[in-house]
């Protein structure tokens, strides 16, 4: 099998046939996940090494990719630090590193998920089944119209405006002070459910089912690091912004004042 190419024997493409990209040096593991998501009706592309990968994910990017970090060449956390400079795809990280810093460093970075090898193909599928709902909620070649003004564009009435923010969740867009924001699958839905009850104290076990919807456990350090995220982003255009707030032994709220 060569990097970039479908591993064989997958299913006849449907309509719309997600794509999933692998990244690890074990040849292993890679045909049997590829086998695993083919079975669930997915393709796959595979690659060896970061280095192989950056440019095909950046010039064709599939609908989610797997990461291992440690690899020859280009390690998994370069090659995130390198493709979010252009890109918000959403990337699993899939890895023998294991410890607590290892993750907060990878959710830090951007990842949407991190999952410890050795690790439970149904725990990987299901977490991807939920990225992949909720990253692309239009199906491909549907995208909306751009928005009229009016009382009868449908779009407006899904938009949630809270002070300085906007977030547009069938576009997947957010802004701050009419300033672009980009965040990953998991970083929007996390503030999302904080800014549909402004003032409202949101649990992290709340915030975890908000993000991952399908019963999958993700552990409170998961959230915390992606909080830490987007306040960053936020800061990114705003220094000053301090609309996120953490109530400690409780958990965030989101301040549209």
């Amino acid at each position: 099998m060569q990097d970039g190419e479908s591993a064989p024997d997958g299913p006849v493409p449907g309509e719309h046939q997600r794509v999933i990209a692998l990244v690890d040096d074990d040849r292993n593991i890679l045909t049997t996940l590829s086998i695993a998501l083919q079975a669930e009706g997915y393709a796959t592309r595979v690659y060896s090494d970061g280095e192989a990968a950056l440019a095909a994910l950046q010039t064709n990017p599939p609908d989610l990719a797997v990461f291992d970090i440690k690899m020859p060449r280009m390690d998994g956390m370069e090659l995130l630090q390198k493709l979010r400079a252009t890109s918000d795809l959403p990337v699993i990280f899939l890895t023998s590193k294991d410890q607590e810093e290892d993750e907060e460093a990878g959710l830090a970075m951007g990842a949407d998920d991190y999952i410890a090898k050795p690790f439970s193909q149904r725990l990987l599928l299901a977490r991807i089944r939920t990225i992949l709902r909720r990253a692309a909620p239009l199906e491909e070649g549907h995208e909306p119209a751009p928005p009229a003004s009016g009382e009868d564009n449908p779009s407006a009435t899904d938009m949630i405006v809270r002070g300085r923010l906007s977030m547009d969740p069938a576009r997947h867009q957010v802004t701050w002070d009419r300033r672009a924001v980009s965040l990953t699958v998991t970083e929007f839905l996390i503030l999302e459910a904080l800014a549909q009850r402004p003032g409202v104290i949101k649990s992290r076990n709340q915030l975890m089912d908000a993000a991952y919807p399908d019963d999958v456990f993700v552990d409170d350090r998961t959230v915390d690091s992606h909080i830490k995220r987007l306040r960053r982003k936020f800061r990114s255009v705003d220094p000053e912004f301090g609309a996120i707030e953490t109530l400690y032994g409780a958990g965030y709220s989101f301040s549209d004042g």
